[in-house]
């Protein structure tokens, strides 16, 4: 025990362990964010962009701590104007800043001799020259970094789990991203003195990321970066002192050290759950029952995310693949959008029609059959942190039913419409394990069934009934919806198409509210939306009206707007804040403000004449277009002027598609 407390009888490494743990608390409220959004580049760029300010602050007899503020604050704001550049990436502007102001603090060194010594203190740090006043420094950095995580926490996890989705809050993304480039600027500036530039990494990275590792929420993982930093702040110092070894070096090598031993025991922790899992599954197999002990089972299962399925794995974005099914031929193939590697899953033949659910896609074969096809990618948001899995593609089989027209999912159920008015229910737990089962309800006879809120929404006659996930009545939604005909889960609610106009369906604590969007006056039946698109989540949906133009019905404000347009072939919403997309027949895309109606942008794109079944589907960052005739399938940034992004070229004709892991 003497070991562990002599170092602290010393006056000057009290106070470097004061500092470290400050440091330590202010990294892990501003590096969490730099794991979570993948910045770390930029707080490289920023942390060497202080050498400018340091330099000539210490030439000029200043504060090196004013002149390192001063120069990554300058860093920070040039990062922010070249990244709003459509033509330069952020990585692009970090880097040409990064070297830049690193050029410019060499130059500033050289021209002084006597430099030595507080440029090794720049680059490393001295842990054990820290101050009172340092620590009232630190104190006060680590208040205004508390105040700035608690006030943009919000505006942090929209940021940094979906910036579009974040415009379409209202949460103003690049605010957050000035605010959050703000509070890593104050982790740095304040922890440079104590472990320098080159070392300051060890707890503003290594503490987060091996914190996220074992958490899921992101209030833990600061927590557990806090913990771990302050743990390699008292190991560093006692293995300096005892070890004779630089104390912020010392720290920083403790801090990766751990992030270390935290992923091999995420590793074996992971192993041992798979076994675990094993072991039960081939008990149960050879028992035909459940485990004596219902207890020590849940125990080896408690860390499985939820989402998760066995074979599968997590991964740190969004996995997307697009399922493509070849009508001339029936092959049946999935797009890896990442890897860009095509897999063939199987052979459909006479297949008619397409619908995804983000993980799986629903083929209807003939008229009396659907193929359900297994992506292997798909996401799980729990609103504050997203899970991201993927698996290998298979072909799970074939659903009978006359005429499959479309499906709709949510985690528990997925509800198969088919063209004779029927609605069958299937297992959504037992699919993600590969097995096509029923929930045991019935089948019911309803225009749509949507799974919603724990309950089922189902649209028939001049109402929408909700019924119990095991088809008992539950109430009935006040507005009338007459002759049903179109459906749209959003961030809102569910939207039913009418006669009348759209009807919103919400829920709140279990209680369903209804508010009818009456189409504009003198609306024709002929033009009435059939058919919504849109991006999963959005608030704004379109529709073809009719031969003449396109609906765009913005949910959260309760309005239609009509936008003129010939023969329409598809059309999809994508959010607020970003166009209309619709393709023509004459083979152009055409992009549409959602407010005006006017066109913002054009693209001729599809081989002429059209062939096969087009469609338009869309994520946060991109659009695809199917394109029958030119054997090809096309990626368009849709928020830069429907720019040509990528063309793949499959070897088959792309007749159907539909996008998963979104």
């Amino acid at each position: 025990m003497e070991w562990l407390l002599d170092p602290f009888q010393v006056s000057l490494v009290r106070q470097a362990l004061w500092g470290g743990i400050l440091v330590s608390l202010i990294c892990a409220l501003a590096g969490t964010w730099v794991v979570l959004r993948g910045m770390a580049f930029l707080g490289d760029a920023m942390s060497h962009g202080m050498l400018p300010g340091v330099a000539l602050a210490s030439l000029a007899g200043g504060s090196p701590l004013v002149g390192a503020l001063v120069s990554a604050g300058a860093m920070a704001v040039g990062v922010s104007v070249l990244s709003r550049s459509a033509r330069l990436s952020q990585d692009t502007a970090i880097g040409l800043l990064f070297a830049g102001m690193l050029s410019l603090g060499v130059i500033v060194v050289s021209h002084s001799r006597s430099f030595a010594v507080d440029l090794t203190a720049f680059l490393f740090g001295d842990v054990l020259a820290v101050r009172p006043r340092d620590l009232d420094n630190l104190a006060v950095a680590l208040g205004v970094a508390a105040l700035v995580s608690a006030l943009g926490h919000r505006l942090f996890v929209a940021l940094a789990f979906d910036p579009r989705k974040a415009r379409t809050l209202g949460m103003r993304p690049r605010l957050a991203h000035a605010l959050l480039v703000g509070l890593v600027t104050l982790a740095i500036v304040a922890s440079f003195h104590i472990v320098g530039t080159l070392l300051v990494f060890g707890l503003l990275i290594a503490p987060p990321a091996a914190a996220a590792l074992w958490a899921r929420r992101i209030p833990m993982i600061m927590l557990g970066a806090a913990a771990l930093g302050v743990a390699s702040t008292v190991t560093g110092l006692v293995v300096s002192w005892h070890a004779g070894t630089a104390a912020g070096a010392t720290i920083a090598a403790v801090a990766v050290s751990l992030f270390f031993l935290s992923a091999l025991a995420d590793f074996l922790r992971r192993r041992s759950r798979t076994a675990v899992a094993a072991v039960v599954s081939g008990g149960t197999l050879l028992t035909g029952c459940a485990p004596a002990n219902g207890t020590e089972v849940d125990a080896g299962t408690r860390d499985v995310p939820h989402g998760y399925v066995e074979g599968a794995e997590e991964a740190a974005e969004p996995q997307p693949r697009l399922v493509l099914a070849a009508g001339d031929t029936g092959a049946v193939h999935v797009l890896d959008l990442a890897s860009e590697k095509v897999t063939h899953v199987g052979d459909v033949q006479d297949v008619r029609g397409v619908a995804g659910d983000g993980r799986f896609a629903h083929l209807s074969v003939g008229t009396d059959a659907m193929r359900v096809i297994d992506s292997g990618a798909w996401t799980v948001d729990h609103g504050d942190h997203v899970h991201y899995y993927r698996a290998a593609a298979r072909d799970l089989g074939t659903v009978t039913g006359q005429r499959p027209q479309a499906a709709i999912s949510d985690t528990a159920v997925t509800a198969v419409r088919f063209g004779d008015g029927t609605v069958q229910l299937l297992d959504r737990t037992r699919l993600d394990r590969g097995e096509i089962a029923g929930t045991g309800t019935p089948a019911l006879a309803a225009a749509a069934v949507v799974p919603y809120g724990e309950r089922l929404l189902v649209a028939d006659g001049d109402a929408v009934r909700v019924l119990t996930r095991t088809g008992e009545p539950d109430g009935t939604v006040e507005e009338p919806c007459r002759e049903p005909q179109g459906t749209a889960v959003t961030r809102r609610g569910v939207v039913f198409g009418c006669a009348d106009g759209a009807l919103l369906v919400s829920e709140d604590g279990g209680t369903f509210g209804a508010r009818k969007i009456g189409y504009p006056r003198r609306t024709p039946a002929r033009d009435r939306a059939r058919e919504f698109h849109h991006r999963p989540g959005s608030t704004t949906l379109a529709a073809k009206a009719g031969d003449t133009g396109i609906w765009v019905l913005d949910v959260a404000a309760g309005t239609w707007k009509r936008v003129r347009s010939r023969s329409v072939v598809a059309v999809t919403g994508v959010g607020d804040g970003s166009p209309v997309l619709s393709l023509t027949g004459d083979g152009v895309l055409h992009a549409h403000d959602p407010a005006s109606g006017k066109e913002t942008a054009r693209r001729r794109l599809l081989s002429v004449p059209l062939t096969g079944r087009p469609v338009i589907q869309v994520d946060t960052g991109r659009a695809y277009v199917n394109d029958p005739a030119g054997k090809a399938v096309h990626e368009i940034d849709y928020n830069d002027g429907l720019r040509l992004a990528r063309t793949f070229t499959p070897g088959f004709t792309p007749t159907y598609m539909a996008e998963t892991g979104r």
